[in-house]
């Protein structure tokens, strides 16, 4: 199984590449709040977060949910070496629904730029940052 740390390899980088734009997408979400009365930056915010969205994080994500899958299928005995990849497959759920999360906000902030203010943006930017690091701590440390 040579190929086996190609994959792993390749599922590290998606899901920096993810990673990535879950951490800055509500930084472009707190510009778009916090300057909604300017409309021509409000339209380049647009392009942005549709870009950063469609371009690099879904496809980011999906690349890591597969190379995942395939790690799992191709190891399946990992899931007798303690509970931590189950604890990692439940907080990877939580950062798959936060990741579509960010598109039905992103849409919402189409529709009505003032939706939510600014200090939300702020406080929901730290979510990712939390499940990435109990996400690291169970593929790294391995507690349980």
């Amino acid at each position: 199984m040579a190929y086996y740390s190609w994959i792993l390899a390749f599922h590290v980088m998606s899901f920096t590449s993810w990673m990535a734009m879950l951490f800055y997408l509500p930084r472009l979400f707190i510009y778009h709040r916090e300057h909604a009365d300017n409309e021509a930056f409000g339209e380049v915010v647009k392009i942005q977060e549709y870009k950063l969205y469609a371009y690099i994080g879904v496809p980011a994500m999906w690349a890591t949910i597969i190379s995942g899958a395939v790690m799992l299928y191709l190891n399946p005995g990992i899931f007798q070496s303690g509970s931590w990849m189950h604890t990692k497959l439940f907080f990877l759920a939580f950062l798959i629904a936060y990741s579509f999360s960010l598109n039905m906000i992103r849409k919402k902030l189409i529709i009505d730029p003032y939706y939510k203010s600014g200090k939300y943006f702020r406080f929901y930017n730290e979510v990712p940052t939390l499940l990435m690091i109990f996400i690291v701590i169970m593929v790294i440390v391995k507690p349980f």
